[in-house]
């Protein structure tokens, strides 16, 4: 499929692929050469506040946001990607050879040898699946469960998922800059990108979705994320979405071009058979024109999904409320991502890897 032939093909694509997506609401939106094409719909019915102007709760994608703070910061020369973690955190005692070698690039990239969430979540999160133990983790507790906490590799040798990890580049972003995470975000990529819309945790004009329980009729609260605010708490509309994405196909156009060119070079290789590449923060598999770059995120009650393709100038949106943990989202949006590529079908051994939940 073209999306440079004329008429409402690409829009009936979108159609169709909304209803392979078992959620609520559901938005996919489009962005080829800065041309925009949105489809939304869902299981319920239609809020009041259209689909396509809630804030959507983006979990794991809120890293593609740290990630390029902390190459902005770079850039500015505030730190470098190399330094230390322990440098950065002068007050914390960590008496574990390997995590005084953690540097800031081997949180964003996973290759720390941190676990993926400290032990001490994992007991609440199997007993209760809908309730956020991060609310209750702040920044504090977070070092101290660091300074105890052996990495299970030597750092920069091996590539695992880790929250954790990127959490932790929130305190160190904020004693090199000297200001708080928020304000970094707001200051130094939110604003700059022109996502006003974009927020740190919930918003306050009641714009927000709303995920529900596995039986679609109850509430999820939105997820508070504590000290794992780094690695999970944007909160953002599909439009400005569509506008982060075309940053990064045009970064050229954008106060940030440098560090947005920064967070897609190719860092190193993973999956199976090492045919998958993992940039500062994106996800990378091949494609028959180009590589196509991702990213998933999830909370309790709603998930996310990013993805462009630099050749051929397309980006594309998935955000939906979700009944339980399962609605198709991310298959979809990926196998329609590759097919807008230019190819039909997408590569099984290229499939995503589930990633995004925190």
């Amino acid at each position: 499929m073209s999306l440079d032939r004329p008429g409402g093909a690409l829009a009936d694509r979108l159609a169709e692929a909304v209803t392979l997506i078992d959620a609520p609401d559901i938005v996919l939106a489009v962005t080829h050469r800065g041309r925009r094409t949105v489809i939304s719909g869902g299981t319920a019915l239609a809020p009041a506040t259209p689909r396509h102007a809630l804030r959507y709760e983006l979990g794991s994608l809120s890293k593609t946001f740290t990630v390029l703070l902390l190459a902005q910061l770079a850039r500015s020369d505030v730190l470098s990607l190399d330094d230390r973690l322990a440098d950065h955190l002068p007050a914390l005692y960590l008496p574990h050879a390997a995590s005084r070698r953690i540097t800031l690039r081997h949180l964003a990239t996973h290759t720390s040898g941190l676990p993926r969430i400290p032990v001490d979540l994992v007991a609440g999160a199997l007993v209760h699946p809908y309730r956020s133990g991060y609310a209750r983790y702040d920044t504090g507790r977070l070092l101290d469960t660091f300074a105890r906490t052996r990495p299970r590799y030597r750092p920069g040798t091996r590539w695992r998922y880790s929250n954790f990890g990127m959490a932790l580049l929130g305190p160190a972003m904020e004693c090199a800059a000297g200001a708080d995470y928020g304000t970094l975000l707001t200051e130094r990529v939110l604003r700059p990108l022109g996502l006003t819309g974009t927020t740190l945790g919930a918003g306050t004009t009641g714009t927000d979705a709303i995920g529900h329980r596995t039986n679609g009729r109850t509430p999820v609260p939105s997820a508070d994320m504590g000290g794992f605010r780094a690695a999970g708490a944007v909160h953002s509309p599909p439009e400005d979405l569509l506008t982060y994405l075309e940053a990064h196909l045009s970064p050229g156009d954008t106060p940030l071009s440098g560090a947005l060119r920064d967070v897609q070079v190719p860092l190193l290789r993973r999956g199976r058979r090492h045919r998958h590449t993992h940039t500062l923060t994106w996800f990378q598999h091949p494609a028959p024109r180009g590589p196509l770059l991702f990213h998933g995120g999830a909370t309790f009650g709603q998930q996310a999904f990013l993805g462009f393709h630099p050749v051929s100038g397309t980006g594309l949106v998935a955000v939906a409320t979700r009944r339980g943990r399962t609605c198709h989202m991310v298959d979809t949006a990926y196998e329609l991502l590759y097919e807008l590529t230019g190819e039909p079908g997408a590569d099984p051994e290229t499939e995503p890897d589930a990633q995004g939940v925190p």
